[in-house]
């Protein structure tokens, strides 16, 4: 799974400092001698430098990996079935249960409801069952190398290597996602040293072996991104017929009493007021209907696709009780060679719909409205068949 590469203040800090300003590509052994230099030059002594780098290999699997994210071209009701079955429901509770008093002390210290993190145990590691088997320092310089996202992974290195140092790491045997990221909810270095957690009180932090650490850590970790102790992340609502559709989207919101003067209604309960909230539609007019809160956008720090975002903070309400969404009758969307062909039309036409991937993103959802709305259509961001006909 595609999870979280760095927090925006990590690569912000790092913006101007010589690591970045190097090239990517080239002779990978070239590479990886630039990168002992510059750990020296921060201050790490050369053999313990030697040893971080003495099985360093570049992973041609790693790299196939990354081009192959062809599942979030799903959209969210097909995505989610698939990453959502009554086993990992049943479990999720289970685990719930079995670690009770953990989850009431993230609750307690970083008010992070339990249902959030089950969620998120869940989708990365299957609760722990599978943490991946790539080589994780092997990962770290081969996608640092590659000259797609230099700068989300090249700190991370740095981060392994003061892992290293500490005897928390090993870059002949850690293993992990392909992206880095290590344990049981997935963690990169960096994170793991800002928010790493002695969750079991054995005086270690073992993200890999120990629900309670991994868990703890993955509470404090959603605290520090800007978790808002107690508040809601989403709910199913309803949506009159003759709503503005132009309203939706997570670049318009509005408090709970305005959307309730637009027919806004929770399937479940009631909106929660005093905060300011999104209505989603995933699938268009047709299809499911949400209201995310401010901690929504929180979960975009841990993963920056739509739908496996949306997936999961519906999951956490599954986990804590939440009836199965009403899917809809959604109108057909885009299949991938389709929607590469509409970001390159909407492109043309001046918007900017970020790279030209054959996914839904948040740039696509914005130019679509736009479009739509300019051709007097119903403006709710999902792209149709007639829609690029249209174009």
């Amino acid at each position: 799974m595609l999870s979280r590469f760095s927090s925006v203040a990590l690569v912000a800090l790092l913006a101007g400092s010589p690591a970045l300003a190097q090239s990517c590509g080239g002779s990978f052994s070239n590479f990886v001698s630039a990168l002992k230099t510059e750990a020296v030059q921060r201050g790490h002594e050369r053999a313990t430098v030697d040893r971080f780098f003495a099985s360093t290999r570049q992973d041609p699997a790693v790299l196939k990996a990354d081009r192959a994210q062809g599942v979030f071209q799903l959209p969210f009701v097909n995505f989610s079935r698939r990453l959502i079955s009554q086993n990992r429901i049943n479990k999720g509770r289970s685990m719930g249960q079995t670690y009770n008093s953990i989850f009431d002390r993230i609750e307690r210290e970083y008010g992070v409801s339990r249902g959030v993190l089950l969620a998120f145990w869940a989708f990365e590691t299957d609760y722990g069952s599978f943490q991946g088997d790539f080589n994780t320092a092997n990962a770290l310089i081969t996608l640092a190398h590659d000259c797609r996202r230099p700068e989300l992974f090249r700190p991370q290195i740095f981060s392994a290597l003061e892992l290293f140092e500490k005897g928390d790491f090993d870059p002949s045997r850690t293993t992990g996602a392909w992206a880095g990221e290590i344990g049981m909810v997935q963690m990169l270095p960096a994170d793991i040293i800002e928010n790493g957690m002695d969750g079991d009180g054995d005086g270690r932090v073992s993200l890999k072996t120990s629900a309670p650490d991994a868990l703890v850590s993955g509470g404090k970790m959603l605290s520090t991104l800007g978790w808002r102790k107690g508040e809601p992340w989403l709910q199913e609502v309803t949506l009159p017929s003759d709503f503005d559709w132009s309203k939706t989207g997570l670049n318009h919101s509005a408090d709970a009493a305005t959307w309730q003067t637009m027919g806004v209604r929770a399937r479940g309960g009631k909106l929660t007021a005093g905060l300011n909230s999104s209505i989603i539609l995933p699938q268009g007019r047709k299809g499911p209907a949400f209201i995310a809160y401010p901690n929504f956008r929180v979960y975009f720090e841990w993963n920056q696709s739509f739908t496996y975002v949306l997936t999961a903070a519906y999951f956490a309400n599954r986990l804590e009780g939440a009836q199965v969404y009403n899917a809809g009758t959604p109108d057909v969307g885009l299949d991938g060679a389709q929607m590469k062909r509409l970001q390159t039309k909407l492109a043309a036409r001046g918007y900017d719909v970020g790279k030209i991937d054959g996914i839904l993103g948040a740039n696509t959802r914005v130019a679509v409205q736009d479009i739509q709305k300019k051709m007097g259509l119903p403006a709710d961001a999902w792209p149709t068949p007639a829609l690029l006909n249209k174009l």
